[in-house]
């Protein structure tokens, strides 16, 4: 059985009506990245980097998985399919994958500002004064910039066992994870999903210029030729 390594951004939940970074009126709206998204603004302001992200965890009840989610999770029919996202939202499970790998944390998780490996399933908003067992405040389970990304390295030794590559609704730009499309072997069959694609053509490569749930259907059809 062929493994397909997914690669997927924020253009994969942009069609479910979830903001995404790149968008004028992206998911930070009225908010400085580093007010709302930095270890030093939770420090600064708790309350609103908390209420930032409640606010986030909401919407993702009011949202559904898309057409390419059902399409991904369908592919574990024929193929071993590991999908690591950049998404914090609960989508791609919703939509019935199973091996999903968070590089940037998961909205419906928190963990104690203790212990980073105190992590607690948390659907509900989280406030000051939700503390872990030991007392310490709770934080979402989201990687801000400037910290660790720890599941890199996990993801790392996936795609170095792709057989198929697909890349969905990411730039491909943002670091570390932007690296890991060089981990897999030389010569793996890509396909490169997105509507404004930062990449061109070329041997073993084929870039499909539509958004997630178009381009997703057109990469399934050639992978059943």
């Amino acid at each position: 059985m062929k493994h397909i390594v997914v690669l997927t951004g924020a253009g994969m939940s942009a069609e479910s009506g979830i903001k995404t970074f790149r968008d004028a009126n992206g998911l930070w709206e009225g908010h400085d990245v580093m007010e709302v998204a930095t270890p030093e603004g939770f420090k600064a302001n708790p309350e609103l980097v908390l209420d930032f992200y409640n606010q986030r965890r909401r919407q993702l009840f009011e949202v559904k998985p898309n057409k390419a989610h059902v399409d991904l999770a369908k592919l574990e029919d024929a193929f071993k399919v590991s999908i690591v996202t950049q998404n914090v939202d609960d989508l791609h499970e919703r939509a019935g994958s199973n091996n999903v790998i968070h590089l940037h944390g998961e909205l419906l998780k928190v963990r104690s500002t203790y212990n980073d490996n105190d992590i607690k399933h948390w659907e509900t908003d989280l406030v000051l004064g939700d503390t872990c067992e030991k007392g310490y405040q709770l934080r979402p389970h989201i990687v801000w910039f400037g910290e660790d990304v720890p599941m890199i390295e996990k993801a790392v030794t996936i795609c170095e066992t792709a057989d198929i590559l697909i890349i969905i609704g990411t730039s491909m730009q943002v670091y570390p994870a932007a690296s890991l499309m060089h981990y897999v072997p030389q010569n793996t069959p890509t396909y490169f999903i997105d509507p404004k694609p930062s990449i061109d053509s070329k041997a073993s490569l084929t870039v499909i210029v539509e958004p997630a749930t178009v381009g997703v259907s057109k990469v399934v059809e050639m992978l059943y030729k």
